[in-house]
C-alpha cells in the first residue's frame, strides 16, 4: 500500500539556509574599517589624522604608537576601502579557517607595526593609511598554504614574481602610495605562511 511522503522533518530542514559567522577576525576588521571611514567623513578627516594614519611625529606623543597600529583601519575614501576589503573578504576567511583566529590577529598586528615603522622612518613627508599591507600579506600567505616537504607550489612562484614585479614597477612611478610597505606586507605573509605550514 502506497503512502504519501511527508514533506516535514529532515527533508524541509535541509532546504533551509542560515548565515554563519565564519570568520570573526576578518568580519570584525572589515566592520571597524567601515566605521572608521564613516567617523572620518563626519569629522572631516580629523580622526584619521589623529588615530588612523601614520606619519613622522614626536615619539613623546602617545598617539604616535596608536597610529602604528591604527593606520591599517583608515582609508582615504570609499573606493580605497572597497578595493582593499574585496580582497580581504575573499582571501581572509580562507586563511583564518585554516590557521585560526589568533595567528591571523598576530599577523595583522605585525604587518601594521612593521609597515607603520617603515613609513615612519623612510617617508617623513607623507601620511600612510589603509590596509594594503595586510592585503598583500594575505595574498602571499594564501599562495604559500600548499607548501609540502621539499615542494614549492608553482602558484606561489607566479604570485611572488607578479606581485614583486608590479610593486617594483609601481614604486618607480610618481604616486603617493608607499610600495615598500606593500612589499613588507607580502614578506610578512610569506614568513608567517612558512612558519605555520611547518606547524
Amino acid at each position: 500500500m502506497a503512502r504519501p511522503v511527508s514533506r516535514s522533518g529532515a527533508g524541509s530542514s535541509s532546504r533551509r539556509f542560515k548565515i554563519v559567522l565564519n570568520s570573526p577576525v576578518i568580519l570584525t576588521f572589515a566592520m571597524l574599517c567601515a566605521i572608521v571611514l564613516f567617523i572620518g567623513w563626519i569629522t572631516g578627516g580629523k580622526t584619521d589624522e589623529l588615530f588612523f594614519s601614520v606619519y613622522r611625529s614626536s615619539l613623546a606623543n602617545p598617539l604616535t604608537y596608536v597610529r602604528f597600529f591604527g593606520h591599517v583601519l583608515g582609508h582615504a575614501d570609499i573606493f580605497h576601502l572597497v578595493n582593499n576589503l574585496m580582497l580581504i573578504l575573499v582571501i581572509g576567511p580562507l586563511v583564518e579557517e585554516r590557521y585560526g583566529s589568533k595567528w591571523i590577529i598576530l599577523m595583522m598586528a605585525t604587518t601594521a607595526v612593521v609597515t607603520g615603522l617603515i613609513h615612519f622612518l623612510l617617508f617623513p613627508g607623507t601620511a600612510l593609511l589603509g590596509a594594503s599591507g595586510i592585503v598583500f600579506a594575505f595574498i602571499m600567505l594564501s599562495s604559500i598554504t600548499g607548501f609540502r616537504d621539499r615542494e614549492i607550489p608553482l602558484t606561489f612562484i607566479l604570485v611572488a614574481v607578479l606581485y614583486l614585479g608590479q610593486q617594483i614597477y609601481q614604486g618607480m612611478q610618481p604616486d603617493s602610495v608607499s610600495q615598500l610597505t606593500h612589499i613588507a606586507g607580502g614578506v610578512i605573509g610569506a614568513v608567517f605562511g612558512l612558519k605555520l605550514n611547518k606547524r
